[in-house]
């Protein structure tokens, strides 16, 4: 159909005998050319175009032309007629718009074609005709057309002649390049922005695995779906399936049948254009799938005439951007008011509303008469649906992007066009190219508060609405609004989802389906690709010993620090535990006991001694000494003490030189206690006089010295590199050893070396003298008690380098005690049980007479 609004001056370019228009893919027998006419113009037949008169020519006007498919195979189409006049009515509001272009009126030429050949016929007529009137028609752009493989088929007829082709919907991003399409531009988003929406509302529900469905054959649909693959693949998301739909292929909708019928992904992208969209569903009712969330695009997701009692288990819950909703004040009424009266001529104008009301001009015996006055409100229909516009704001913006063009162009100032800097351009020398460079200038809002303005591919800002298909209990759907993505926002607030929005999922569920190949790797556990899957079909791999992972498809595990070790789960770093031998284990309650009960002793074996002083039998064992290796021993079983208790820097340094400085004080008692019974025995010989030189002064200075080589020893190692505490995490790997490390490992075995040297010369000596008389010595006693000694810190030395942990020291305070306890017992403990329970033998009468007669 051409709605005609013709112009009496001007000149417009011509498809002259010179063209070539093979070059566009067409020749002359199909685009029906004249070849006897001096001017080549396109033969359209009546039942492509037919042309509405409303007066003569335009004084001062520009024809806008604009290509729509009015007329389908089957039906007539709703909406297309309702953007027709919804071009019609906005170049009306432009022309009533007296600062917008003063003293000019703009005229249009509206088209319909059935199917792309004849719309490519309609744009060649559109560019090279004459109205009725024989006015000439100086066309200055093209809107037009909403099918994306027309508009890049008339782009290519227009780009040689610079004339501005403006799409309300073609969205197909292959239109954006510039090179291939100089003269392209829309006020629909492209087909990028969208699927670069469909991405990000993938990821943020977390759907990894989805399904695709495309239209065979339709660049929209195999354009989008290699767009949304390649920007899917970069944020992590796999594709399943990508299947081909036909309208006329079986085979096709039975493959997508089996396919989703054994597949795991359960969102289902569906990229085709609305006629294919109905004609699949029409299909899939015949099927039982169910549990899918069915992801739309804009072609068709706000096309509630989709929905039916056979399709709702499918569409209930579908998703999809749409193009945002808007407010075209006065279009509602403008349409609904129109009446056959207003295009008498029009044929199609009837066509349209004998199908609306069911009806017809012409007598009939199978339908009721058209008045003509029936009324449009009481019809349900796409065309008038005027709650809401969506399609019709970018048919409203591109009428306006035309009308701002020439504003821009004829503006002047000083001689010069203020927008470009060029000469000024008068009404009469308006040409196509011009208006096409000033609309790359365009940028404003609409009476309705659209922005418009353009990147330097041609594209505008893109927004849209993401919305939720909800069926009632009565079968009718209700296209619920739940968010927005606008590419005018910064990165990360692009997708924006409403908070008080109820959603309604795939499969009529409350819950939000999951769509993942395989669940992410939870915390302890890394991710691995597997390279004979795609990359969301990933493998699983527990965190090995003393590793963790905090993430969720953490691609590797962490090590925990050294004082650290991984909980159960092995998603946390826990600080280890600490070892060490405590007071309140009970390993460390019962040496702490024995340690105390050690001293107790040696205390009541001093109390014993000294009550009993004057007796013979402490007499007679050199008491000096006695008291003096008592109190040795006091300090030896005390200073195991010291080996209990978390290490510190003080306890490291005493435990050692107190444990290496007692010891030695006893071994000194115990040796010069030897040294006076060999000596007490020379002495007895006749004409010896040897205790003179190993008196009581004698024996308490053998005693320092001795000791004091031990403090000594004690004073180099603790200046050079004294014990100090550490923690040890190399002998377990799960907890840390609190110990006391020797710093010099020298000066330790020089302490318990001198230890073992005068142990052994103890040993002997007393080893020597253990057959002298018992009145005199106490050999035997310390022979066994320096036997035992010895055979303790023998086998200590083993022990304590092969026990782990707290068990080295707990070995070497069992080492202490019991050589403490042999010297008390073997040496005191005989004394006691004479002085106690048998004092008749405590005399000097009884010791004397033990003494038997020793000859030379």
């Amino acid at each position: 159909m051409a709605l005609n609004y013709a112009m009496s001056s001007g000149t417009w370019p011509s498809l002259d005998q010179g063209t070539d228009i093979s070059q566009y893919g067409y020749d002359e027998e199909t685009m029906g050319f004249d070849s006897n006419a001096s001017h080549k113009r396109a033969v359209v037949h009546d039942k492509t175009i037919l042309t509405f008169e409303r007066g003569g020519c335009l004084v001062m006007g520009w024809i806008i032309v604009i290509l729509l498919t009015l007329l389908t195979r089957t039906k007539w189409n709703d909406r297309e007629l309702k953007l027709a006049r919804t071009v019609i009515f906005t170049v009306e509001e432009i022309n009533r718009d007296s600062k917008l272009l003063p003293g000019v009126t703009l005229g249009y030429r509206l088209y319909n074609g059935c199917g792309s050949e004849n719309l490519i016929r309609a744009a060649v007529e559109a560019v090279n005709g004459e109205d009725s009137k024989g006015c000439t028609n100086q066309i200055q752009a093209l809107l037009g057309h909403s099918s994306s493989g027309v508009s890049e088929d008339i782009n290519k007829i227009l780009s040689p002649l610079s004339i501005t082709q403006v799409s309300y919907l073609s969205t197909c991003a292959c239109l954006s390049d510039k090179k291939l399409y100089p003269t392209f531009f829309r006020t629909v988003p492209s087909d990028r922005f969208q699927v670069l929406g469909l991405v990000q509302l993938m990821k943020y529900f977390d759907w990894r695995w989805v399904g695709i469905i495309y239209s065979y054959s339709s660049m929209y649909s195999e354009e989008g779906t290699a767009e949304f693959v390649e920007e899917a693949i970069k944020e992590g998301i796999c594709v399943e399936y990508i299947l081909p739909y036909s309208k006329t292929s079986e085979e096709k909708i039975n493959t997508i049948v089996e396919t989703m019928r054994v597949s795991s992904s359960k969102v289902v992208l569906l990229f085709t254009s609305l006629s294919f969209t109905k004609s699949f569903l029409s299909k899939m009712e015949n099927y039982n799938i169910t549990g899918k969330q069915w992801i739309g695009t804009e072609s068709w997701i706000t096309q509630q005439d989709l929905a039916s009692a056979e399709r709702k288990s499918i569409l209930q819950g579908a998703m999809g951007f749409a193009l945002p909703q808007a407010s075209i004040p006065g279009l509602g009424e403008f349409l609904l008011n129109f009446k056959p009266s207003d295009e008498p001529q029009s044929a199609i104008t009837k066509s349209f509303w004998e199908k609306f009301f069911d009806c017809s001009f012409s007598p009939s015996n199978t339908s009721t008469m058209c008045t003509g006055t029936e009324d449009l409100k009481t019809v349900s229909s796409d065309y008038t649906d005027v709650t809401i516009f969506r399609a019709e704001n970018n048919v409203y913006k591109a009428v306006y992007l035309v009308a701002y063009a020439l504003h821009a162009l004829l503006q002047c100032k000083d001689g010069s066009n203020p927008t470009t800097g060029k000469p000024c351009v008068s009404k009469n020398e308006v040409q196509p190219k011009l208006v096409l460079e000033h609309i790359t200038y365009v940028n404003f809002t609409t009476q309705n508060g659209a922005k418009v303005s353009f990147d330097e591919n041609g594209d505008s800002v893109a927004q849209y609405d993401l919305v939720n298909w909800q069926m009632k209990e009565d079968g009718s759907v209700e296209i619920v609004n739940i968010g927005q993505y606008d590419t005018s926002f910064p990165e990360g607030k692009k997708f924006k989802l409403k908070d008080d929005t109820k959603i309604v999922w795939g499969g009529n569920s409350n819950e939000m389906p999951r769509s993942v190949c395989r669940e992410p790797c939870s915390p302890g556990t890394r991710k691995a690709i597997n390279k004979r899957k795609p990359i969301c079909c990933f493998d699983c791999f527990e965190c090995p010993e003393g590793t963790i992972s905090n993430q969720t498809n953490s691609p590797d595990c962490l090590i925990c620090p050294p004082e650290f070790w991984p909980n159960e789960k092995r998603d946390r770093c826990l600080p280890k535990p600490t070892e060490y031998l405590s007071y309140k284990e009970v390993m460390g309650a019962l040496l702490t006991g024995f340690g105390c009960v050690g001293v107790f002793l040696s205390l009541l074996t001093s109390i014993i001694f000294l009550t009993h002083k004057e007796t013979p039998i402490v007499k007679a064992n050199n008491s000096e000494l006695s008291f003096l290796l008592l109190l040795s021993l006091k300090l030896c079983f005390l200073c195991s003490l010291t080996f209990i208790g978390q290490p510190t820097q003080w306890s490291c340094m005493l435990r050692h030189t107190a444990f290496g400085i007692t010891f030695v004080l006893c071994i000194s008692c115990v040796l010069g206690k030897t040294i006076v019974v060999l000596m007490a025995f020379r002495a007895t010989l006749p004409g010896n006089n040897v205790m003179k030189w190993f008196g009581p002064l004698q024996q308490r200075i053998s005693v320092l010295i001795f000791t004091l080589i031990q403090v000594l020893i004690c004073i180099i190692w603790l200046s050079t590199n004294p014990p100090f505490p550490k923690m040890n995490m190399k002998y377990y790997k799960e907890k840390i050893i609190l110990e006391c490390a020797l710093g010099s490992a020298v000066g330790f075995w020089a302490v318990l070396g001198y230890i073992g040297l005068l142990a052994v010369l103890c040993f002997i000596l007393a080893f020597l003298a253990r057959k002298l008389p018992d009145s005199f010595n106490e050999a035997k006693l310390i022979t066994f008690s320096m036997l035992i000694f010895c055979a303790v810190w023998i086998t200590f030395i083993p022990a304590y380098v092969s026990s782990p942990g707290k068990f080295t020291v707990a070995v070497e305070i069992f080492a202490i005690l019991s050589s403490s306890f042999g010297l008390l017992i073997c040496i005191f403990v005989p004394k006691c049980y004479i002085i106690i329970f048998r004092p008749e033998r405590n005399s000097k009468k009884h010791l004397m007479g033990k003494i038997p007669q020793r000859t030379l």
